[in-house]
């Protein structure tokens, strides 16, 4: 029984990978976050994984229930740049990318920046542009460049575009291309606080006498220790045999009789990332299913695209999905 006990001590479980720092980084932030933010747990992890991902993110919900705040709070939180645009149907390319100027005394024409020249990028109603305004997000979402008059401008590392939209109100509204959507790594669904955080919310609101919501959070990550936690979780081990239960979930999407359209080659390199990146904020360096299960929904519900029928019968991407990762099976 002691030569036993000695084995398995022996094989106790170490990783290859010290992911103590990430951990106790991502504890942090969400410390941060739970100052001002009540509930939302799973809006906060996601939007934790895209930046450790190296994606962005769609999120999706009715007005007042903190879209833009935990934008800005995470902002705050991050020791990087931060730039807020604000999606009009006259909003045009060159307000987002900027404009070339002539100077006068030069003689020649200088580019002046624009906004989207930042680290983190809150585009607030994104559907409320007209597809030229879409269009001039997808060099910038996918390259991290801008292509102006023929020079590159490469935006500084990390560079995160997170944009919100309203699913209820469609007056003065256009839907995103498919072209971008595929270009977010989660579309993020926020649902309504329940009773209890309702109560809990009034109470804080109730509580704040003077000062601004965001004055109470602090910085905790700079830019540089993202970047960082983005290469580790590059080194997370994947098995072959997870890789094919990924192709296996994507290449279902496109045989499914349900859906009109199917998720792309990107999606299925989403969801390894986003894997990754659940298997590294649970203290682990390899890649189990459930975490391929956690990635697979936020990754591929916003790419595909449901048959008329089924959707007049209510029936919705998500539950398609589901239960198209029921029928895979899972590798033992």
């Amino acid at each position: 029984m002691e030569e036993t006990n000695k084995t398995n001590d022996n094989l106790e479980f170490q990783n290859r990978i010290d992911l103590s720092d990430l951990q106790e980084s991502v504890f942090k932030v969400k410390t941060q976050l739970e100052k001002v933010i009540v509930g939302q747990k799973r809006m906060i992890d996601l939007l934790i994984i895209a930046i450790f991902s190296d994606g962005h993110a769609l999120i999706e919900g009715v007005p007042g229930v903190a879209k833009t705040m935990t934008t800005k709070l995470l902002s705050r939180v991050l020791d990087i740049d931060f730039s807020r645009i604000q999606f009009t149907p006259d909003l045009m390319p060159s307000d987002i990318l900027g404009t070339s100027v002539f100077n006068v005394k030069t003689s020649e024409f200088e580019f002046k920046k624009g906004p989207i020249f930042s680290n983190m990028i809150l585009i607030d109603e994104i559907n409320r542009a007209p597809a030229k305004t879409q269009a001039a997000l997808f060099e910038v979402m996918e390259e991290k460049q801008i292509t102006m008059d023929g020079t590159r401008y490469k935006m500084k590392p990390p560079f995160i575009v997170l944009a919100t939209q309203n699913p209820i109100e469609q007056e003065g509204t256009y839907r995103l291309p498919e072209a971008q959507l595929d270009r977010f790594l989660f579309k993020i669904n926020v649902e309504y606080p329940t009773a209890t955080e309702e109560l809990e919310i009034v109470a804080r609101e109730q509580a704040l006498i003077e000062g601004y919501k965001l004055d109470k959070v602090e910085k905790v990550i700079t830019g540089e220790e993202v970047l960082k936690y983005r290469a580790l979780i590059r080194n997370i081990k994947v098995e072959r045999n997870l890789l094919e239960y990924i192709a296996n979930i994507v290449v279902n999407t496109r045989n499914n009789s349900f859906l009109f359209l199917g998720a792309s080659p990107r999606a299925t390199i989403s969801i390894l990332k986003a894997s990754k990146s659940f298997a590294a904020i649970s203290g682990r360096d390899f890649v189990t299913p459930e975490d391929i299960k956690n990635a697979a929904i936020p990754v591929l519900e916003h790419r595909v695209i449901v048959t008329p029928e089924r959707e007049m019968e209510g029936i919705t991407s998500k539950q398609i999905i589901e239960q198209i990762i029921e029928s895979v099976e899972i590798p033992r």
